[in-house]
């Protein structure tokens, strides 16, 4: 009762980044409030998913095996998070948002009259004054998101309905394992409690999943780009200098929509969000949107002829020039330099 639950994505007997991500977070949160973590994890041969779980500081582990679970489908996923949930009456209720989360935790929080919010960048806790109903809430989640096309940070709650619901993106949260040793308990579903031979109407007959041979979201150097790079040719520049450096390409949104390259490299509130030690910004203006997918960088140099652009207020190193002199010259001397 009154716990934290996290969803657990698996594919291939692997859980999801995103959802390890939650469960680092669920733990600061579940400390915060003196509560316990739980997760549940739905799939088919989940023997041994423990050890990608408990470490993450979860308390109990709920477990949907059945071969009819995997891959996901929305029916009988949908009606076992619903149930549990409607049993175990979580305070708070963390999902990706992914595919899988985006499809899921409306459905769920439809069915549980909660709320949800989308796409949130941060959770944290606190109290709340309601003046015009005279309540005072207290220990409630502010799920924070940007709103209104990035243009403003918007911090919401839910008073009084429960589960509190919010999805959150794919390394938004930092990734941290508890305790490599932690010890959870886990509880195996009686699957066939919790769903009907209806939830199996939808029969998954071929499934091809191709996989993104980009991984900006992995690399621990950036070098990105912005419309200010000027053109698609001039974008080849970037990744001289990524290539040099070992690191990989990204892009601001601006950049992708202009066709400079593939909107698998955009980075930002409608791309990925990466926190790389080191991030190259080029001819990146640094609007809100943008900036939330990589302020979280370890160190970030900026180079842009207007020294003035908002990328710079979060920049380590500022470099005020034109991208199509300076980065030739970071490349000559780097070259130089690892001789």
């Amino acid at each position: 009762m009154n716990n934290i639950f996290v969803y657990c994505e698996i594919e291939d007997g692997q859980v999801a980044d995103v959802s390890q991500e939650l469960m680092t977070k669920g733990r600061a949160l579940a400390n915060e409030l003196g509560c316990k973590l739980e997760a549940v994890a739905i799939g088919h041969n989940l023997q041994g998913i423990e050890q990608q779980i408990f470490p993450y500081g979860v308390d109990r582990l709920w477990v949907a095996d059945d071969k009819r679970l995997a891959p996901y489908t929305t029916l009988p996923h949908a009606a076992i998070v619903i149930k549990l949930f409607d049993e175990q009456k979580p305070q708070i209720a963390l999902m990706g948002a992914t595919a899988v989360g985006r499809d899921l935790g409306p459905r769920v929080s439809s069915a549980l009259h909660s709320g949800l919010t989308a796409d949130c960048t941060n959770l944290v806790v606190g109290d709340h004054e309601d003046k015009k109903a005279g309540k005072d809430y207290k220990n409630l989640l502010y799920q924070i998101r940007p709103a209104f096309g990035g243009n403003i940070i918007a911090t919401i709650i839910n008073p009084d309905c429960r589960p509190q619901m919010a999805t959150v993106r794919e390394g938004v949260m930092k990734k941290e394992v508890f305790k490599a040793d932690y010890k959870g308990e886990t509880v195996t579903l009686d699957v066939a409690k919790y769903v009907s031979d209806a939830d199996f109407v939808v029969e998954i007959i071929d499934r091809h999943v191709e996989k993104s041979k980009i991984n900006v979201k992995g690399a621990s150097i950036i070098v990105s780009g912005g419309y200010g790079v000027g053109s698609k040719e001039n974008f080849q520049l970037l990744f001289e200098l990524a290539d040099v450096l070992g690191g990989e390409v990204g892009a601001s949104r601006a950049a992708v929509d202009a066709g400079y390259t593939e909107h698998e490299r955009q980075i930002g509130q409608t791309g990925v969000t990466v926190r790389p030690k080191l991030y190259i910004a080029c001819g990146i203006s640094g609007q809100i949107q943008h900036r939330a997918g990589m302020e979280e960088s370890a160190q970030i140099i900026s180079i842009n002829t207007d020294p003035e652009a908002p990328i710079n207020a979060i920049a380590d190193y500022v470099i005020t020039g034109d991208l199509l002199e300076v980065i030739p010259k970071m490349i000559k001397y780097y070259k130089k330099n690892t001789k």
